[in-house]
């Protein structure tokens, strides 16, 4: 056989990638036509969309043992596919018998396809996601199983394996259970939406218009690197996948400019992890907060405004410490677009803004004004999307400013749509897997218990029981894409505080879900601080320390929620904006005494003790209950924060007045 001829023979790895594709394009024909229509039952939708999901991850997971002819591994993932075919095949066909007419009552020959079903579930969550997780989705069909022999408050009646099973896959309440049904309905066209802003350029365009602001600041490129993760991440809804993505581009910049490997790093991991509390997306995780309260998207929307906002400004302030510190370059020294390859004409770069901004738009009017449906919303913001990634190119080509063909928007159009298809296949797979785990465990009392545990644990202290409970929702996060996160911690922990200490819901929910977030960053977990420091190739504990340091306030602001509610629940008020506005004082008092350059003292110890002091400080006036001594402390940390500067600066107060005297 010919060289030639060999070349232009498909190979098994190629037609998985074009059967990927075609899956792709399926799906979101599914996602469109069911928001367009509402024709199918959500739980019938649910099974076909997550049926298709599983499909795309296990065949994108198949392409590189294809390649490498890992034939064992083919094998078991073959047998996936197959066992996942056949069920999501078998109960589509019989899903009126088995919901109406034999609920919680299967043949022998459905329990053995639900458990091989679950068992493929189960290794599908160990390939996504590691063994952490799976011990966890493990440990939880453990628990339910053998709870009669569990000791104490643990211990319950226990439940059969059909049981466990028929709550799984059969009655569908585990797997497309209704966690899974909002997701399938609200949040998978939001990853459509994704993918064509990927598809068309928007990453390029994002980290384009962040690097413009490096030639005005000396931290620009850092805080560059922040604005485009936030910007990105908010909508990508995986912290892990944020910091790989951008932080290809914006961690060699970083570093180029001066910035140490660990300090780039730790920069990045924060960034992306923001990303996920910035609205109007929030990760997705906004649309599941709505439902599971029974409250309208724009309560949690407006209810994350001034939280996100305190985070980015202390976190812009910390990275500009940091900057200096390291003597970083003016972004003016490093020519960032012709590094990253983006050069554009101002012409050009309007019209890509107006490309991309007029589907932002419809997103913002659709929800936040005319407030339709989050499924009718995400379906209009993907067509605008997709009519002006289509329409301006075609009149930038027209004009002569590019040469693309129709031909390469079609393509462009494919890969955006499988991009999204493959972000949305790995959440579907862990949404599913927690949908299940939930159910047996609210079907177990945990939720009861857990409450009851946390009250025995911290005696009744408030204080007590949310640092155990913020620790439970580090540890359940595990890195997990932040919908996935904030579900199981929404559903297990959050009852704990709200029934435990009769805690307003909105805020607990809050509570839960930043701490969540935190998983990201907080070692020895810290799943995205192991992606930066292998792209930055730092030490991990350096790089995790630095992360800590810079988004300190991250995790003060969920006592901030509980101690002064007025922060997230409530109108807008005269009480609530000063409230705010002295959170953000504080965010900024203890990202000042973490990561401040300057050094006014010569003795080590008084430095250190001047700097933990105004890490108190900043905790304090952050989360304390009291209006008066947040204030009062505040005037304090700002007077002791101006000497400071002024000792560092070799400067006194008559030269101060004489400056300001100029600028005025």
């Amino acid at each position: 056989m010919s060289e030639s001829h060999a070349n232009v023979q498909s190979t098994p790895a190629v037609t998985v990638k074009a059967l990927t594709y075609v899956l792709s394009i399926v799906l979101w024909l599914c996602a469109i036509y069911y928001a367009f229509t509402l024709e199918w039952a959500r739980t019938l939708f649910t099974l076909g969309l997550f049926g298709l999901a599983f499909g795309i991850y296990i065949l994108d997971e198949l392409i590189q043992p294809l390649e490498e002819k890992r034939y064992n591994e083919i094998y078991l993932l073959l047998i996936c596919l197959a066992t996942v075919v056949i069920t999501v095949t078998y109960l589509m066909l019989n899903f009126e018998e088995l919901l109406f007419q034999r609920t919680g009552v299967g043949r022998h020959d459905e329990y053995v396809l639900a458990l091989l079903f679950t068992l493929t579930m189960f290794y599908l969550i160990y390939r996504a996601f590691g063994m952490a997780f799976l011990s966890v989705i493990a440990g939880g069909f453990l628990y339910a199983w053998l709870g009669a022999h569990l000791p104490g408050i643990l211990g319950h009646g226990g439940l059969s394996i059909t049981r466990i099973l028929n709550v799984f896959v059969l009655d569908f309440e585990g797997f497309f259970g209704s966690i899974s049904g909002i997701v399938a309905a609200w949040v998978s066209l939001f990853l459509l939406y994704a993918g064509l802003l990927h598809g068309y350029g928007a990453f390029d365009y994002v980290m384009r218009l962040a690097f413009r602001a490096s030639d005005y600041i000396r931290s620009g490129i850092a805080q560059s690197a922040v604005v485009a993760s936030l910007a990105i991440g908010s909508i990508n809804g995986a912290q892990v996948a944020n910091a790989a993505m951008t932080g290809s581009v914006t961690i060699p910049l970083m570093k180029d400019a001066g910035l140490k490997s660990s300090t780039a790093a730790g920069i990045e991991a924060v960034a992306s992890s923001g990303g996920q509390i910035m609205p109007p997306v929030m990760g997705a995780a906004a649309f599941i907060m709505a439902s599971i309260l029974g409250i309208s998207y724009v309560e949690v929307l407006v209810a994350g405004i001034v939280p996100a906002l305190t985070f980015y400004i202390a976190v812009g302030i910390a990275v500009h410490y940091k900057a200096i510190n390291q003597n970083i370059m003016y972004g003016g020294s490093i020519d960032v677009e012709e590094e990253v390859g983006m050069e554009k004409s101002q012409a050009e770069f309007l019209s890509e803004t107006v490309k991309l901004g007029i589907p932002f738009l419809v997103l913002i009017y659709t929800l936040g004004i005319a407030q339709w449906t989050v499924t009718s919303a995400a379906l209009y913001t993907s067509i605008a999307m997709f009519a002006t990634g289509v329409a301006f190119p075609l009149g930038e080509r027209a004009l002569g400013w590019n040469e693309l063909s129709i031909v390469d928007l079609f393509r462009m159009t494919i890969e955006g749509a499988k991009y999204g298809a493959i972000v949305f296949a790995p959440i579907a797979v862990i949404v599913a897997a927690i949908n299940a785990i939930v159910d047996i465990l609210v079907t177990t009392g945990v939720p009861g218990k857990l409450a009851l545990a946390l009250m025995d644990l911290s005696g009744g202290v408030l204080i007590i029981a949310l640092i155990l409970a913020m620790i439970i929702c580090i540890i359940l996060g595990l890195g997990m894409p932040t919908v996935a996160a904030y579900t199981i911690v929404a559903l297990l922990v959050a009852p704990a505080l709200v029934e435990g200490f009769a805690l307003d819901r909105l805020t607990v929910h809050y509570f839960v879900f930043y701490a969540a977030i935190l998983s990201g960053i907080t070692p020895p977990i810290a799943i995205a601080v192991v992606v930066t420091t292998g792209i930055a190739q730092s030490n991990f504990w350096a790089s995790a320390l630095e992360a800590v340091k810079i988004a300190a306030p991250l995790f003060v602001l969920p006592f901030a929620f509980i101690y002064n509610p007025e922060i997230i629940v409530g109108g807008f008020t005269a009480h609530k904006v000063y409230s705010s506005l002295v959170l953000l004082g504080g965010a900024a008092v203890l990202v000042h005494g973490l990561n401040y350059y300057g050094r006014a003292f010569a003795s080590r110890t008084v430095y250190f003790g001047f700097r933990g002091l105004f890490v108190v400080l900043g905790v304090v006036i952050m989360a304390a209950p009291s209006d008066l001594l947040r204030s009062a402390l505040l005037v304090v940390a700002g007077v002791a924060i101006f000497w400071q500067i002024m000792e560092v600066n070799e400067m006194d107060i008559t030269t101060v007045r004489a400056s300001v005297r100029r600028r005025l």
